[in-house]
């Protein structure tokens, strides 16, 4: 079998929507799996009379990526697509799911609802505890409009503008995504698990399995190291991090994370596991998971070689996008309504600052009234009369706690968390 044949690849997403679909039948209906399925068949859909069942025990490499994939809209970037910012344009305030970029450290797991859960466990807990989809469901449900975006968004214009660059996905500016996302707080199972006064990190690990040598895993698992990324108890228990099973309104994606993943607003995306399986509670401070030390870690330029008290990421920073073509736009001579838009970590948009001659002048653009909540993005617009030439356009975000995009950002090996104002060329003709 060809695992890289774009047929199966949409069999396999079907099977996952049919998923999807199944479980959100049960919640609504209340029906079985067996009735909803005797149901979808006798309508006509007859997805195993249409081949469209894929046998998962026999497939040994699964898919990259799952969802359709339309090229005129995303950056192919490897295992990873990238959103082209110019395709956020008209689409409204929250991403699409179908256009929300993918970031995968390995590749997008095939996850059944009827068998999934995700257990908590560990010395941390007094009561270690499994959950599945639908115990999920009969918990208090919670929603938040909020953002989640890689930390190497922006690594090219380390590059591009500042001589150097840094290792890892050449990202322009689309690997981020804002949208609603719903399911119940960590600390509403950790409480349920009995979390004791004495644990000390949170460690939420996904289903994909990520082998290195550099490894040094925190507890032996089968198969090699699972995506982690772990988290202190204190940010793991507060309320706004959540266990989602939903984007907005909808069951994720597989590629986002079906059956869940976890919520950690306003922190790099590596915090927000997909595909959760377990999370483990520990007594003692995680040192070396590969995804808090090796990786996810300012090491070289200023920051010096990796030790273990080097800086961890932790929160995201502030940026602008335009939603123009990157790595340069162009446009026919007259009037024109630029728009684009910027996002900040630590509360919302006050204000954005654009210009159209690299810097030398500055307008105020016009924020948008269709949303700016914290730690998600804000729309803006502004006018611009083009004129035959060449330009290069810039945007300066400041947030509601008075940060603001500086020209440039300090250089670290693997390119995280660039910050300053991009240079955009434009040409006029």
């Amino acid at each position: 079998m060809n695992f890289n044949d774009p047929m199966r690849n949409e069999f396999l997403y079907d099977q996952d929507r049919l998923e999807r679909h199944i479980w959100k039948q049960e919640r609504e209906t209340g029906l079985t799996r067996r009735d909803i399925l005797k149901k979808f068949l006798a309508a006509g859909a007859a997805f195993a009379a249409a081949g469209t069942f894929v046998d998962r025990a026999s497939a040994q490499t699964p898919p990259t990526i799952l969802k359709p994939i339309d090229p005129a809209k995303f950056w192919d970037r490897g295992t990873n697509r990238e959103t082209r910012f110019e395709a956020f344009k008209g689409t409204g305030y929250l991403t699409p799911a179908s256009l929300f970029f993918v970031r995968n450290h390995t590749s997008t797991q095939i996850l059944s609802a009827s068998t999934w859960s995700v257990s908590i466990e560990g010395p941390g807990v007094a009561n270690p505890r499994t959950f599945t989809l639908e115990d999920l469901a009969a918990l208090p449900q919670v929603s938040q409009i909020r953002a989640i975006e890689c930390a190497g968004n922006g690594r090219s214009f380390y590059s591009s503008q500042q001589g150097t660059a840094g290792a890892g996905t050449a990202w322009y500016l689309g690997a981020i995504g804002v949208g609603k996302w719903t399911g119940v707080r960590l600390s509403d199972l950790l409480d349920l698990a009995g979390i004791k006064s004495s644990a000390v990190d949170v460690i939420p690990e996904g289903n994909d399995v990520f082998s290195t040598a550099n490894n040094t895993n925190y507890a032996p698992t089968d198969g090699g190291g699972r995506v982690n990324r772990p988290l202190s108890k204190e940010r793991a228990t507060d309320s706004d991090v959540l266990v989602v099973t939903h984007y907005n309104d909808e069951p994720l994606l597989p590629d986002h994370g079906f059956p869940a993943r976890l919520l950690v607003p306003g922190w790099i995306g590596i915090a927000n596991i997909k595909w959760l399986r377990r999370i483990i509670v520990t007594e003692s401070p995680v040192i070396n998971s590969y995804f808090n030390s090796t990786q996810y870690t300012f090491i070289g330029g200023n920051y010096g070689p990796l030790t273990n008290s080097s800086i961890r990421l932790g929160s995201q920073v502030v940026k602008s996008a335009f939603e123009l073509p990157l790595p340069s736009a162009s446009f026919a001579p007259g009037l024109k309504l630029i728009t684009g838009r910027s996002w900040s970590a630590h509360g919302t948009i006050a204000r954005v600052d654009v210009s159209f001659d690299d810097g030398v002048t500055w307008k105020r653009a016009v924020l948008k009234n269709t949303g700016n909540e914290p730690q998600a993005w804000a729309e803006w617009q502004i006018q611009w009369t083009a004129k035959a030439g060449s330009y290069v356009f810039k945007a300066r975000a400041t947030d509601s706690l008075g940060n603001i995009q500086p020209d440039t950002t300090p250089f670290n090996t693997n390119g995280y968390l660039f910050d300053a104002v991009v240079r955009h060329p434009v040409t006029v003709a």
